[in-house]
């Protein structure tokens, strides 16, 4: 009996352990997600723009050669200043629009601001101070005496009393003849017609600018001659509108540029001979 009952317990036994000896399956291992290597941020390079060309209106009188006229073929303004001027607006990022403006019509457009700039061989005077700012003169002239061809009489400006003198009017050659005792000022809106009037025997004389009187004598050789040698020294400069001084600086900053270039040099070999000018 006592036989069974052991067998019985033994067998139990082994069964117990049997059943605690289950092996929990192994886990299997995910595979790992690769990630990508972020690509480097590209670079813009910012390039700075440039500044925008400051508009300017420039008024000329386009009958004096051969600083301004017009151009027969083109019907363009043409002349020294107008190249000068655009080889100072290059050099000072400016961009120039030109009006033709008579004379008078300049001068009292620039004392009220009515254009930025005037390029027209103006001199610097005194009476104009007020009016208008003035840039560094770039050019030296003086009043020279022309007379027809065949005139005897004048040879000098004591000469000239009691005779018909032309000039264009407002001008400084008009103002000289103001200041000739004895002489007959005759004041003309252009000084071509003052030139004119002198090879038609309506003036003994005309008092210009030698640069443009010398052209005009060397034009028509067997009509004009010069007397004399020029009896003033003037400065040139160009016009700027009173309230605008910073203009005025950015002119005067491309016009030293043009003069250390040697521009203004070719300039008056090119455009003051004679022979070049287009009356």
């Amino acid at each position: 009996m006592k036989r069974w009952i052991l067998i019985v317990m033994v067998s139990l036994f082994l069964m117990s352990c049997g059943a605690a000896t289950t092996v929990a399956p192994t886990a299997t291992m995910e595979p790992t997600a690769t990630v990508a290597a972020e690509e480097p941020t590209p670079t813009v390079e910012v390039v700075p723009t440039a500044e925008p060309k400051i508009k300017v209106l420039v008024a000329t009188d386009a009958t004096w050669p051969p600083f301004e006229y017009i151009d027969e073929k083109s019907k363009e303004i043409i002349g020294f200043d107008i190249d000068l001027m655009k080889a100072i607006a290059d050099k000072a990022g400016l961009e120039v629009e030109f009006v033709n403006v008579a004379w008078e019509a300049l001068l009292a457009g620039m004392a009220q601001c009515q254009f930025d700039a005037a390029i027209s061989s103006i001199s610097i005077t005194e009476d104009r101070k007020p009016n208008m700012l003035f840039s560094d003169p770039y050019y030296t002239v003086g009043q020279q005496i022309v007379v027809a061809a065949d005139n005897t009489d004048i040879q000098g400006l004591e000469d000239l009393k009691g005779k018909r003198v032309g000039a264009q009017i407002s001008t400084t050659g008009a103002i000289e003849v103001g200041k000739i005792e004895g002489a007959k000022l005759v004041n003309f809106n252009t000084i071509g017609l003052a030139f004119q009037a002198l090879m038609n025997g309506d003036v003994d004389a005309v008092v210009a600018d030698n640069v443009m009187a010398l052209g005009y004598v060397g034009k028509y050789p067997d009509k004009l001659k010069a007397v004399g040698e020029p009896f003033t020294g003037e400065s040139i400069a160009i016009a700027v509108c009173k309230t605008k001084p910073e203009l005025l600086a950015k002119i005067n900053a491309g016009l030293a540029a043009v003069m250390d270039e040697g521009i203004i040099d070719i300039l008056s070999l090119d455009r003051t001979r004679p022979q070049n000018i287009v009356y």
